[in-house]
């Protein structure tokens, strides 16, 4: 969280360059263009309008709502892109869902890639070139290759030729953006290798992953005990074919009602007997005596 933190505050000098009138960056050949072209930049969400031609109109309020509370823990982890308009002014091109969930939220600004007219090449080489660095961590070449698929519309053995890297290591790399992204803000922060990553995208289930992922820091496990970890798990799943008990509607209507109260996602799990158990996240300690407060107050 602090490594993706720093990032974004890097964004905010290129922020206040953005709105100067009197060097209003229009196309790649003005002057400091070359600083916005694979950079995150911190933009004021009331500067972007979404695109009317997006093709996606309908988006589900449920899981815009989780998202905006992985957002509220978390922060937003992949930039959306936009396009340059006019002064001040920017079009959505990629990441709506993240743009309305921070809305949701109630944030001022959002991380953002800005695209402006003749810099396809300029982003591009950008990318590749960032992709070459060495201190990279597994996700953010991740986030390279999928904005490259994305942006630049390269189909993956075109990636593989640009690169030369193998479709499958581009691949591998691509499954990491499946995993929670808790397991996600881990692996950025240094806390898992991409081997621990690789083992967990075994796991369908997100709760299951940061179980797995609770016990990786616990004990210091190492890829090989991860991955002996997670053929077992996946050998009892298939042993047992007995369903897990269903939420109910009470507990269902409770959890919503608990994380409405909180201002954030509680999450519940019941076991076969019915015992079960509540977790209610917190991002920093002044979050947590936020909660404490809300509740003692409900006693």
């Amino acid at each position: 969280m602090a490594k993706a933190t720093k990032k974004q505050a890097l964004g905010r000098g290129l922020s206040a360059l953005l709105k100067d009138p009197d060097n209003d960056i229009k196309s790649a050949e003005d002057k400091n263009a070359d600083k916005l072209v694979g950079h995150i930049v911190e933009l004021e969400l009331s500067s972007i309008e979404v695109n009317p031609f997006q093709p996606r109109t309908s988006f589900n309020e449920e899981s815009l709502r989780e998202l905006a509370s992985s957002i509220r823990e978390l922060g937003v982890i992949q930039p959306i892109t936009v396009r340059k308009l006019d002064f001040d002014k920017y079009q959505l091109v990629s990441g709506e869902r993240r743009y309305r969930a921070s809305k949701l939220v109630g944030l001022n600004t959002i991380p953002a890639y800005i695209r402006i007219a003749n810099d396809q090449e300029s982003l591009e080489m950008a990318l590749v070139e960032n992709i070459q660095r060495q201190d990279l961590d597994p996700i953010e070449i991740s986030l390279s290759y999928q904005r490259l698929l994305d942006e630049i519309q390269l189909t993956q053995e075109q990636l593989s030729d640009r690169i030369g890297k193998n479709r499958s290591t581009i691949a591998n790399y691509l499954r990491l953006l499946k995993l929670d992204p808790i397991v996600q803000t881990g692996m950025r922060d240094g806390f898992l290798s991409m081997g621990h990553g690789r083992a967990l995208i075994n796991i369908e289930d997100p709760q299951t992953q940061l179980d797995i992922y609770e016990n990786i820091l616990e004990k210091s496990l190492s890829v090989r005990d991860t991955e002996q970890l997670v053929r077992s798990l996946n050998q009892e799943k298939s042993k047992d074919p007995s369903p897990k008990p269903s939420v109910s509607k009470t507990y269902k209507k409770g959890i919503k009602e608990f994380s409405e109260y909180l201002d954030t996602k509680v999450s519940i799990s019941v076991s076969k007997n019915g015992k079960g158990k509540l977790t209610i996240p917190f991002t920093s300690e002044k979050d947590f005596e936020r909660l404490k407060k809300l509740i003692k107050g409900a006693e």
